[in-house]
Order: C-alpha cells, then structure tokens, then sequence
C-alpha cells in the first residue's frame, strides 16, 4: 500500500493491530517506520478517486494536526481497510454510524441544544449530503439534510471559526478546534450542501422539498410583482439574467432578492429559463405525454381526477415544485386587472416552458390552464391553507397600495416598528419585514441591533400585544411575521422580549403521556361580528377536551356532547383576560376564533392556577404547531445588521388609520381585485 505524509507516495507494508496502524520498509522490516495510534485518529476521509494522483485513496487526520494519505490499485482493498480503520477509532456509542458508507467520519468539537455554555465532544459521519451526528448523551440524531439547511455560515475570526448549521428545528455549531482536519470537514459540508446537478432533486430544498432557487424566485415576484404589467410575458435582460441564474444555480441559499437590485422581470425570465433547462422537465419525460393527454378528456370531474392521478405519481420533489408554482400562478392571475396575466396568458406563457415545447403543441397550455382553475381541487387545498395564503397577500397588497395611496414609492421590504422588552420611545426599532421574516428571524434581528447576549434558557420570543384587552400573544418561532402586520390594530403592537414561562412549559410537555388536555376552567363569551361588542355574562365553570383536532366545551363533567366545539388550528390564544371583565382569577387568557363567514368569536378562560394555565398554554401550543413549540437547537446565528438608508425607504404604517384603507382590505378578503379596482 502506497502512504505519504508530504503529498508523495512510497510503498509501505501496513499493519493493523491492536488499535495501532504501523507502516514498515517491506513485509520483511521488523520496525516499523511509524505507527498511528487509533486514539489519536480524529477523522477518516474518502475522496473521489484520483484525487491525490492514486487511483484510489482515503486520509487519516491525527490530533497532533498531521495528515496520512493511502493509496491502493483496488477499491475492494482500498473499502476493506477503511472499514478495519473506522473501527478501531470509533467507540461504541457511535458504531452506529460504521452502518452505512461515507466520505467522512471523526470526532468534532460542538455545541447544540440549550447547552451552548459549554463545548462537547461528538461523532459524526458524512454521506452524501447527509450529515449524521452521535452525541454523548443520546442515541444517533436524525441526520441533518445538508441541501435542506436554512443556513451554513462561519462564525469567528480565522483563530477560532464556527461552522453554524441552522435547520428548521435546531441549530449545530461545529468548532474548528484542530485546523487541520476543520478545513476538511467545512469544504466538505460546504460541498455537500451545495446543488449536486440539474434535476430537481438535486438542488438545495427548503423544507416543503421545494427547490430554494423556485421559492426565491416565487417569493420575490409575490411580493413585489404581482401588480407587474405583463409580469412573466416580459422578458428581463439577457445579461442580467444569466448572472441571476448562475448565482442562484451556484448557491441559491445565500442569494437574497431585494427589490431595487433585481427587477422584476428578470427574476421571472431567471425562473423560466430554469424550469424550461431540467433536464428531465417538471413533469419528467416519462409522464409528460399522460399530463397531455389527460387535457383533452372532455369530461371536467373525470379529467380533474386524472390530474390528481398523475401528481401522485410525480416524484416528491416535481410534485411539491408543480404545487408551489400554480399555488403562485393562482395569486398572480387574481390581480389580471392590473398585470394583465389572467389565467389563459399565463398558461400562453408556461405550457411551452413547463412542458419543453416549441409553443406548438397547445395541449401544454390547455394543462396548465386546467392546473390554475382547478388549484383547489387538484392539490386538495383546506380552508386553513387558502385562508393563510389571502392573508399573506392582503398583507402584501396592503402595504404596497398605502404607500401608493400617501404619494409615496415603495422602494423596499416593508417597515414595522419593534420594542425590545417594553414599548418605549428608548426601545422601538424600525424593521424591514420580508414576506418570508420568520418571528425566531425578527427575534434574532432585534436582539443582534442592540447587541443583545442570548445565554442558555434565554427564551427570547416575539409578542403580539393588544393593548385594548390587556392581552399578548407570544408568536411561534415559524410564524410569517408580514400577515400579523396587516391585522394589527391601533391599539396593538410587536415586542420581543424573555418569555418567561416557556421552560416550565417545555418541562410539562416533555413529561407528560397523552397529547390531549382536560379539566375544568371558568368561561365566558364575548361575541360580535366585529369582535368589538358589548360582553354578555359572567364566569361559569365549564369542562374542556383539547385534542390535536378541536377544542370542545361539555357543561359538565358527566356530559356527553359538548356544548361548543371549535377547530383547533383556526384559534388564536392570547395571555391576560381584561381587568374591566372582572375575571374570577388571575390566571386567564382569550380566545379569538373566526368563522368561515370572517365573523369573530371571542371568549375568556380563566384557570385556577398559572401552573394550570402554563399546561393549558402549552398544550394549546403544541397541537397547533404538530409538536413544534421550540426550535430544539433555537437558531443562536450573529447576523448582520443590514444597511439603513433613510429618506430612500418609503415607511409604511403599521396599523392604517383611513377608514378607506381598512374598508379595501376587508373587501380584498372576499375579492382580492377588489383592493386594485379603487386604485
């Protein structure tokens, strides 16, 4: 076996024995000229072959910041050493991860979790662009999907970098406490996380496997061309393009669209020509034909149900990508007034660049045509979906025609303003809110502006506080920030500050056995259209049953049907029930549902006690959001502050004081043409 030191090969005759890798003259050498000590070895590398002049090769990184390379003629050979060597440096507690192939394997400094105080030390092993990790207080991690990220970044000067690998639900911080063997292990990720080819499945993803190049691309145009003439029709600049597309084909996860950098149309044309270029197209060469022919079928129920047919048996990606896009395209044709793309220009449009035509064949405009107008019912859309999507953009709209309406030009993401810990003159900052800002991103945003430590147990959180009814809302880590805005009243305000009983809620649910709550509490109703009316009777005790689909009420214990019964997943939970309605206790909160016909219910509970209340919180929490309270590894990323640039940022109002504006966006709820007809 060929091994080096400096990057030249000389033959050696190698031994594995007793924990102890020695490497002789020839097999007839009785001293060796080195040996490597298994307890010393900090990481195993596999390159690609031919990588260091050898055909076949692996590396062996050492605490002492050495780096040993073998080369073999046979990859059998080449796989049989680095299984014997994987084994003799790995320990129990993570021979678990000897199960599977990799192109990386070794121990590395991190910290994860609420234990960021202190650095441990755990195994991992790469495959693929899947990064699996043991830790020393648990079994193996659910492998982290590298294309799936939400961000990789490294943190620190040159003397101490940390790799931050942010998912949805947690937050991993590699240390590069050997350099060496770091450096390997970041090209590596970086690779990995990296879009590995052309096809779909190949790109980075978001966590709806919906390529990051399509969701930028989608989000951008959402927000800032909808009322674009001829948005999608018009073509943008060939050269400005290409250089969009490149960089996002590179490495879309770090290209953020803003508008004033990047028109309109050449985010559209970008996105186009990247679906027109797959090779295998979004609806793959082998389906492409079935999805046309299933447009000539003359019957609409019998031709729909083809089309849900055929998404089934779209791969996981192509079918969520197909759904994302008429999703969008849907949105884009309810403003046709205004951009002129109504249903059949936009089939016009993406028939031959869906389907990779020469705009012959109109049977790929007639699929896409059926796509849009049957949305609903071909990609099975509740009401609570179709209710978050109207209010994102009656969000969005209403912003953007108030900034129309005052004489001003939107030049940017919108502007909200902020208190930290308290409203304050002192404490307020002004926030640009992207349509994709999560409330964990504001969080982190405000906290990075005034340079705010996040120490272990910090549960910095984003409140929506309602002045009016004494009330605040703590919003969830992933909940879109821009829809809350539109629905902010006078009386109403956003606060980041320590949620203070979110542990003693994290400790009630990880200790609990069922996933439903019961028990009894004080009620009281309070109903209007407007939710503004006048209350009506007092406190009664009544017996509750919240389960992860609805929320019911018994009069009691003994009853068998309950009173009222409400859908879980449609309820907005606030803390504090208000002074002026006398509540029997201190410990309440309120409740505010709206109906399908935009009618709000509102009620009060009040519980005996706040351990009482924290249970029934939490449980409210965790059936709403599928068992995600907290980020298990919260997202603890320094970020930038961006660039403030006053007098060239149109600042919206928070809360629209003109009666008309408040009257264009409860029309636009009913009709979203309504809100560009008055314009």
């Amino acid at each position: 076996m060929g091994a080096s030191r400096k990057g030249k090969f000389s033959r050696r005759w190698c031994v594995l024995s007793d924990g102890v890798l020695s490497y002789y003259e020839n097999e007839r050498a009785v001293t060796p000229n080195g040996e490597i000590r298994a307890s010393e070895i900090v990481c195993l590398a596999v390159p690609l072959p031919d990588t260091h002049g050898f055909e076949h090769t692996f590396e062996v990184y050492t605490e002492g910041e050495r780096l040993y390379l073998f080369g073999l003629e046979s990859m059998e050979q080449a796989h049989e050493w680095v299984k014997c060597i994987a084994k003799a440096f790995v320990p129990p507690l993570a021979e678990e991860l000897l199960a599977r192939d990799f192109e990386r394997l070794g121990r590395l400094p991190y910290k994860a979790g609420l234990s960021l105080q202190r650095a441990q030390e755990g195994w991992f092993s790469l495959s693929g662009s899947e990064l699996r990790a043991v830790f020393p207080e648990g079994p193996c991690e659910e492998p982290l999907q590298l294309r799936k990220l939400q961000e990789l970044s490294i943190q620190g000067d040159s003397e101490n970098q940390v790799l931050v690998l942010v998912e949805r639900r947690r937050t991993l911080y590699i240390q590069g406490e050997r350099r060496l063997d770091f450096m390997g292990w970041l090209g590596a990720i970086q690779k990995a996380a990296a879009s590995m080819g052309d096809t779909l499945s190949e790109q980075q993803l978001g966590d709806s496997d919906i390529p990051v190049i399509v969701y930028r691309c989608v989000d951008y145009i959402t927000q800032c061309g909808l009322t674009s003439e001829g948005i999608y029709r018009k073509c943008g600049q060939t050269s400005k393009t290409q250089r969009l597309l490149e960089s996002l084909r590179q490495d879309a996860r770090s290209v953020h669209l803003k508008e004033g950098e990047q028109h309109v149309d050449d985010v559209s044309s970008a996105l186009k020509r990247f679906l027109r270029d797959l090779p295998d197209g979004l609806f793959t060469r082998a389906q492409r034909l079935a999805w046309l022919e299933a447009s000539e079928i003359e019957d609409e129920e019998e031709k729909v149900s083809r089309y849900r047919e055929l998404l089934v048996r779209l791969p996981p990606v192509n079918r969520a990508t197909v759904k994302a896009l008429v999703s969008h395209l849907y949105c884009v044709q309810c403003f046709s007034d205004t951009n002129q793309m109504n249903v059949h220009n936009l089939a016009i449009v993406f028939g031959p660049t869906l389907f990779q035509t020469d705009g012959q064949d109109y049977k790929a405009g007639r699929v896409v045509e059926d796509l849009i107008n049957h949305y609903v019912v071909v990609f099975s859309v509740d009401e609570e979906e179709l209710r978050k999507q109207r209010e994102e953009i009656t969000a969005i709209v209403k912003m953007r025609v108030a900034g129309t309406a005052s004489g001003t030009q939107h030049a940017g993401d919108f502007i909200c303003t902020v208190y930290l810990e308290e409203k304050k003159a002192e404490t307020e900052q002004h926030v640009k809110i992207p349509a994709s800002m999560t409330a964990e991103e504001l969080t982190l945003e405000i906290l990075d502006r005034r340079n705010v430590g996040i120490r272990e147990k910090d549960y910095w959180t984003c409140f929506e506080v309602n002045e009016r009814e004494e009330a605040e809302r703590p919003l969830h880590f992933a909940e879109k920030v821009l829809p809350i805005l539109h629905g902010l009243g006078t009386d109403s305000h956003l606060v980041v500050k320590k949620h203070q009983a979110m542990e003693a809620m994290l400790l009630y649910l990880a200790s609990r056995v069922s996933d439903t709550k019961h028990g009894m509490m004080k009620f009281r109703e309070d109903r209007s259209l407007l939710g503004l009316g006048l209350p009506s009777g007092g406190f009664h005790d009544r017996y509750f049953i919240l389960n992860s689909s609805c929320l019911r009420l018994y009069k009691e214990v003994r009853s068998h049907r309950p009173e009222k019964e409400w859908p879980v997943k449609s309820l907005k939970v606030y803390l504090g029930v208000k002074k002026k309605l006398r509540p029997p206790t201190c410990w309440g909160f309120t409740v505010v549902h709206e109906t399908e016909k935009h009618e709000k219910q509102q009620w009060y509970l009040c519980c005996d006690t706040q351990m009482e209340l924290r249970e029934w919180f939490a449980t409210f929490l965790f059936v709403q959001h599928d068992g995600l309270v907290w980020p298990s590894e919260p997202s603890r990323v320094s970020r930038a502050v961006p660039e403030v640039r006053l007098g060239s940022v149109s600042l919206i109002p928070l809360r629209g004081s003109e009666n008309e504006m408040r009257r264009s966006v409860a029309a636009f709820t009913a009709d979203p043409l309504s809100l560009l007809r008055n314009v």
